[in-house]
């Protein structure tokens, strides 16, 4: 069962290039400082502005530094679900452990709709599959018993919840009877979510800060949600700060003063304003990042 702080990847660039050696630095580190899992080409990796080759290369790179150290649940998703099980079948030869999938952007399925997508994707496909319900970004939400009824196929084994419900994982534990991975897509209500039965949290965050992330998330596995919780109120001024603006321009300005990578982000993700720079900065400093 895939737990604890994973992180969602940022895709490095140099000259609007993918900056290889970056990828690999921030790979290593993350490992080096204890963190539980990684998710590149996801949101967080700006896989809309990624070429095929690009992707794929992201994912080959990934598997290739951590060295089966950590788990890798490559990002696959799209709401075209040929393209979806092209890239889970890459991520598959490329060594992946998982695949992240989202579906429903732009189309607007509805929930049996949303289901059918799913099943043709786990049908086509080899890898353990995780859902990711992001209704912001995707229009539409895979509900409760949807998410139930994909739990039924055997290569369905975790959510990515997004949904900012923090009933959520106490309703679908109810109704999905095998084990199951519950993941938080969200930093700031982490916690609270690991209270309610999940397992750990996709995060941003834990780009920047990975052994606090996975120290926090270790405390929750171990049942100290106090300490959790206070660790949490010394993350929550990063949290916020990283998404003043459209993540993840926020991640890779931090990263960029810790000399892992440049800031640069790709159309339609623009350059930070001065003030959320500050903010970001004043923020790493009080955890003594900087």
């Amino acid at each position: 069962m895939f737990q604890g702080a994973i992180t969602a990847l940022v895709t490095p660039f140099r000259d609007n290039q993918l900056d290889e050696e970056a990828l690999r630095r921030l790979v290593r580190r993350q490992i080096e400082q204890g963190i539980d899992g990684l998710v590149p080409v996801g949101t967080t990796g700006e896989s809309p502005t990624l070429s095929e080759a690009e992707h794929k290369r992201v994912i080959e790179i990934t598997v290739e530094e951590a060295n089966k150290a950590v788990p890798i649940i490559a990002g696959a998703g799209s709401n075209n679900p040929i393209e979806a099980v092209e890239y889970s079948n890459y991520a598959a030869e490329a060594g992946a452990d998982a695949t992240l999938h989202v579906a429903g952007y732009y189309n607007r399925p509805n929930q049996r709709g949303i289901y059918a997508h799913f099943e043709y994707v786990h049908n086509h496909t080899e890898l353990p599959i995780i859902v990711y319900n992001i209704p912001p970004r995707a229009v539409v939400g895979v509900e409760v018993d949807t998410l139930a009824q994909l739990a039924q196929l055997p290569r369905i084994v975790g959510v990515k919840d997004a949904t900012g419900d923090l009933t959520r994982p106490i309703r679908e534990r109810a109704l999905i009877q095998k084990p199951f991975s519950y993941l938080s897509g969200d930093d700031v209500t982490a916690i609270a979510y690991n209270v309610g039965g999940g397992n750990g949290c996709i995060s941003v965050t834990s780009n920047v800060a990975p052994k606090q992330s996975a120290e926090m998330h270790r405390l929750c596995r171990e049942g100290d949600f106090v300490a959790a919780a206070k660790l949490q109120d010394k993350l929550f001024a990063l949290h916020a700060a990283l998404f003043i603006e459209p993540n993840p321009a926020g991640a890779k300005y931090a990263l960029s003063l810790l000399g892992l990578c440049t800031d640069e982000c790709r159309l339609p993700m623009v350059p930070l304003q001065d003030s959320t720079k500050a903010a970001i900065r004043q923020a790493m400093m009080d955890l003594e990042l900087l």
